[in-house]
């Protein structure tokens, strides 16, 4: 790794003056400036952040505020810190991860300070009471969700109304009639977290669409309440022949239930699913889904917040079309 005395020993100055090149807080003549700028390029060198704060009187961190509430399913989540990281560090940034749910106190606690230069906010509710202080705030931000109501905010996400819509339809267009959504924790859906809302929104809309009986289950993430939830199912849709699950830890224990109940899966029961990829196709069926493009999204919105910081202007709403992919758990009726 090349350091700032090589490049110092390089242009034949001292390394105090590269700093001080670095850094713009003591005037150096234009030759030497010059003749040290050649140096770095020649020599491919890379000012630590800390350099690189002092000549933009920024921190070259964002802050990624992502509270780690009951109900979350944490893989998935931190699918999207890691492409968050990722793509910060294209861009010499460094990320601060928050995960304490301190809600609107948090955010005013970095803000306060010089630590962060933005940031970015995850599990977005419809109504979101960081909402307000995140329009007010002197520094951009970018909230991977949305709320009720996105004015004044940037936003951006997997279309999931429309990835709930998508299942059913595939489902319609197999011939089935009766199908239930098997959704996330019930704890999801009383802090009215938006991108749950949203699914059982297109979920319901496209049901109805296609005049096809629909009923919608919260789950917990454990399979004893799959099985609990697999019961209920039948027992309330006798002809159930299609199922829609968004709700990662509980999928294949669901697909176990529900043949333990004696339907196949996808002979008897076709199953749809929301979720990553990788998930979808290591369950013993592999399940036919619409992807969740963390690594899209989570670059998406550092892309966004990167021109945010530039003085850019930008789109305030990023909606993601929803993909699906056709694997063996679904079959015509």
């Amino acid at each position: 790794m090349v350091k700032i005395t090589d490049v110092a020993r390089h242009a034949g100055v001292s390394p105090s003056t590269v700093s001080y090149a670095l850094s713009g807080k003591r005037p150096i003549s234009e030759e030497t400036r010059r003749r040290i700028e050649d140096s770095i390029r020649e020599l491919g060198y890379r000012p630590h952040a800390g350099a690189r704060a002092l000549a933009s009187s920024r921190s070259n961190v964002l802050a990624l505020v992502v509270p780690l509430r009951t109900g979350i399913h944490v893989p998935v989540v931190m699918q999207f810190a890691v492409s968050v990281v990722t793509a910060a560090r294209r861009h010499d940034h460094d990320v601060l991860l928050l995960t304490q749910e301190e809600g609107e106190d948090g955010l005013r606690r970095v803000a306060d300070t010089a630590l962060v230069d933005a940031l970015i906010v995850m599990d977005v509710q419809l109504h979101d009471g960081r909402l307000p202080l995140l329009r007010r705030l002197d520094r951009p931000s970018v909230l991977i969700g949305f709320p009720a109501e996105p004015d004044g905010l940037t936003c951006i996400d997997l279309d999931f109304g429309a990835a709930g819509e998508l299942c059913v339809e595939h489902l319609a267009g197999l011939g089935h009639r009766v199908v239930g959504l098997v959704g996330s924790p019930p704890e999801v859906y009383v802090r009215e977290t938006g991108f749950a809302q949203r699914v059982v929104r297109g979920f319901t809309t496209a049901a109805d669409r296609n005049g096809i009986a629909s009923s919608v289950h919260p789950c917990e993430a454990d399979p004893a309440a799959a099985r609990q939830v697999a019961e209920r199912l039948l027992r309330e849709r006798p002809a159930l022949t299609g199922v829609v699950v968004h709700n990662e830890p509980v999928l294949e224990p669901l697909i176990d239930a529900f043949e333990a109940l004696g339907l196949r899966v996808p002979q008897d029961l076709s199953v749809t699913a929301i979720c990553p990829d990788e998930l979808a196709g290591r369950v013993r069926v592999p399940v036919t889904s619409v992807a969740i493009p963390a690594a899209e999204v989570g670059t998406g919105a550092v892309e966004l917040l990167m021109r945010k910081l530039d003085g850019t202007p930008v789109p305030r709403a990023t909606l993601l079309p929803p993909r699906l992919t056709v694997r063996a758990s679904t079959r015509p009726r």
